[in-house]
């Protein structure tokens, strides 16, 4: 669509190049701890999707929550510091605050929960941040203990890490420039169009099943789709609407379009061998659903999400599998 440039005002043509060179940055800076960054090459792209074997029922049941400590609760309580992947570039989720350096957002907030628990201060962190790509390697790997990046959890997944009951429910959605022919997930929109996805991501495996006609680009992070978009270079990007949500609220250019055509629960993933640490994590998150409309998983949903107008009036009940 060669004319979208012309859509875009001065505003959000600035809101562009500040987005650029974020995502340009993002997938090559690694925070070493809660305040420094150290540099890493970014990894490549993949260019293939998971096989779409999503057909086990219930992946989102967990481990009963338990507050005994384990092989893997202990050596984090040794080291002094929880180790967690991170996204830095996905606004109210998890990113990198411009006027403090400090990173903030609704899966951050999580995170320092988990420390607190663990180790008795929510500082007690270092965020790695990693590509949506390499968040399963970096568990396998050990170089992390828990990831909490907006990810969701699918049986493709729970064959290669563990997952905590869901922390939230969120569903795949296109997001388009205003005015932008793309209407929905279906052939009259998408047909002969170009679609971004990130990869190793949902939405990767959702086109990988059907892209309706459209080419899909691929990409390491989700950011780098909304500066695709921007740029003119794709027509839409798919991801999750709860995602998108935030890519909207940087760029106002453009917005969410249909409805959500699935439904994703959010899940903090560790190593499929830290079950004693998978149980601790549900502890924490029983705590942190406990209070209404006060407990701290609705105060930090009205800080980051809830203008977002997604729809929802509490947190995901868990679903427990032993």
């Amino acid at each position: 669509m060669s004319g979208r440039s012309g859509m875009r005002s001065s505003t959000a043509g600035a809101a562009a190049a500040v987005v650029c060179a974020l995502a340009t940055t993002a997938a090559a800076l690694v925070p070493t701890s809660a305040g420094g960054l150290g540099r890493t090459p970014a990894p490549r792209a993949a260019h293939h999707a998971q096989a779409p074997a999503d057909t086990c029922v219930g992946p989102e049941a967990s481990l009963r929550p338990s507050t005994e400590d384990g092989p893997a609760v202990r050596r984090i309580k040794e080291r002094g510091k929880l180790i967690a992947g991170i996204d830095q570039n996905s606004y109210r989720w998890g990113y990198r605050d411009p006027s403090t350096g400090e990173l903030s957002g609704f899966d951050i907030d999580l995170v320092r929960a988990i420390a607190k628990s663990l180790l008795g201060d929510p500082d007690k962190v270092i965020f790695l941040a990693i590509p949506t790509n390499q968040r399963i390697p970096a568990l396998k790997s050990g170089k992390v203990d828990i990831v909490a990046r907006t990810m969701t959890v699918n049986c493709t997944r729970i064959r290669e890490v563990a997952f905590s009951t869901a922390y939230f429910e969120a569903g795949q959605q296109l997001l388009a420039p205003k005015g932008s022919p793309v209407k929905g997930f279906d052939d009259a929109s998408l047909s002969g169009r170009r679609v971004c996805a990130a990869s190793g991501s949902t939405a990767e495996s959702e086109l990988a099943a059907n892209s309706h006609g459209s080419t899909v680009l691929h990409v390491p992070n989700q950011l780098d789709c909304l500066v695709r978009l921007q740029l003119g270079q794709v027509d839409a990007v798919l991801t999750d609407n709860a995602l998108a949500a935030g890519q909207a609220a940087q760029d106002p250019s453009v917005g969410l379009v249909g409805k959500p055509f699935t439904t994703e629960f959010y899940g903090v993933a560790m190593n499929l061998g830290a079950t004693d640490l998978v149980r601790r994590v549900n502890a924490v998150l029983e705590d942190y659903r406990r209070g209404g409309p006060d407990s701290p998983w609705m105060v930090a949903y009205r800080k980051w999400l809830a203008s977002a107008d997604l729809g929802i009036t509490a947190p995901p009940e868990p679903k427990y599998k032993d």
